[in-house]
């Protein structure tokens, strides 16, 4: 690409991003500060580029431009200040929109007087070879240009190429430092809304390019950080709810086994005490026959001992009557005989 080309296409660039703002709502500040951070790169890396590499080299080769580039050097200046005021300015202050508008208006007329005056005199001038090689220097050199404003920096060789490159450096940074912020505030309102069972909060990041895409990636990365803790956790909770449910399964057999075991202990106990009690009535219904027919034996036993006591008694006193007949018989005999053998001594 040449560097005619290179330039106009930056131009475009900026217009798209000036009839973005311009058709933004009064009150859509988050949007308008998104929009002039965009201009302030482009405007920025646009102007380093110019300044470094197209005025001094188009200066010294196209004679007739030497007053249209000192123009365009001061307007540079002119747009780097209200630049740098719109960096640092709330969205809602008072004069924001005015400021910008301010802007626009500048920079669309040095577009206008570069496009209709300035790029015809180079293009005529240098060769198609030439402006490729221009075109070249210019994007090598943009991927080192402040994407900052710096008005207080030098604006011409040899002064600007060594604080542009350090000031690209420190830029550079700086948006990679911006956007890294940026990215960890973002992340951590994603967490929180996620823990909280939120929607994600809506963020867009500031700044350059390379500050909101380093935002991007940080707030992306810590989105699948958290997105691989979350189903690490999920998976934790279906193994837990998994061994829960294993552990309760388990316990319901051991349970029913248990209730089963009580329920047939219970049965053998009830069987046995059912056998136990027709045992212990069967063995009473004996006992109280055995005792029956013990107390009817008894009782003819002692009717039977009875009379035979009765019988021995009154054959014993029948023998006792007789011997004490015999016993009376023989004493009156022998009192006789005695009487009779007294009688005989005396009469003797």
């Amino acid at each position: 690409m040449d560097a005619i080309t290179l330039l106009k296409d930056d131009h475009k660039v900026v217009e798209k991003l000036f009839k973005r703002f311009e058709g933004a709502g009064d009150h859509a500040y988050v949007e308008k500060r998104e929009i002039v951070d965009r201009i302030i790169e482009a405007l920025s890396v646009h102007a380093a580029i110019e300044e470094q590499i197209f005025y001094p080299v188009t200066r010294a080769t196209v004679p007739e431009t030497e007053d249209i580039a000192l123009e365009s050097l001061e307007e540079h200046h002119i747009v780097k200040w209200v630049l740098s005021e719109l960096e640092s300015m709330d969205p809602e202050h008072e004069r924001f929109d005015a400021k910008v508008t301010v802007l626009i208006e500048n920079v669309r007329h040095h577009v206008e007087e570069e496009e209709q005056d300035y790029f015809p005199q180079v293009r005529a001038e240098l060769g198609r070879k030439a402006l490729a090689d221009l075109g070249e220097a210019l994007e090598s050199v943009r991927k080192v240009a402040p994407t900052h404003p710096h008005p207080q920096a030098p604006d011409e060789p040899p002064g600007n190429l060594v604080a542009g490159a350090a000031a690209g450096v420190a830029d550079r940074v700086g948006d990679t430092v911006s956007g890294i912020a940026q990215g960890g505030v973002a992340a951590a309102g994603d967490v929180i809304a996620t823990v909280l069972g939120r929607p994600k909060p809506k963020h867009r990041a500031t700044g350059t390019k390379a500050a909101r895409s380093t935002a991007a990636k940080v707030r992306a990365n810590a989105a699948n950080a958290t997105e691989e803790l979350i189903a690490k956790t999920k998976d934790a909770k279906r193994e837990g709810k998994a061994t829960a449910a294993r552990t309760q399964d388990k316990a319901a057999r051991t349970t029913s086994a248990a209730k089963q075991g009580a329920k047939a202990t219970a049965r053998s106990a009830e069987r046995g005490a059912a056998k136990t009690a027709k045992a212990a009535k069967s063995g009473a219904k004996g006992t109280v026959t055995s005792a029956r027919k013990g107390k009817g034996d008894t009782k003819a036993t002692a009717k039977r001992g009875a009379t035979t006591t009765a019988r021995t008694a009154k054959s014993a006193a029948k023998n006792v009557s007789t011997q004490a007949k015999r016993a009376a018989t023989n004493g009156k005999k022998v009192a006789k005989t005695t009487a009779r053998s007294t009688k005989a001594r005396r009469a003797a």
